[in-house]
């Protein structure tokens, strides 16, 4: 089995679009390449980095124009600097 391992202080981040198809409220269907991406994803692998604030499983929240896209075994993933990541999601308990 092959795998990516991020180097230095990079992050690996899961980004594989839902397999849903997305529809404007007229019902066209709005294809790949028009589709935003999203500037969250999951955390597959963690480079040489000292104290991370996040683990892999984490999601996280990351710089709109950041990383590098890569396909791999026909998955889609981005490395990022660790020092582009915003924030991670977390649940809470909501307050009544």
């Amino acid at each position: 089995m092959k795998e990516l391992q991020p180097l230095n202080q990079n992050v690996l981040l899961d980004i594989n679009p839902g397999k849903e198809e997305q529809k404007t409220k007229s019902g066209l269907i709005i294809p790949d390449t028009a589709k935003e991406k999203p500037q969250i994803a999951r955390v597959i692998a963690l480079g040489s980095i000292d104290n991370p604030a996040i683990a892999p499983g984490d999601m996280v929240l990351f710089k709109k124009y950041s990383g590098t896209e890569v396909e791999f075994e026909e998955n889609k993933y981005l490395f990022i600097p660790y020092s582009d990541l915003l924030a991670k999601v977390v649940e809470t308990e909501s307050i009544d």
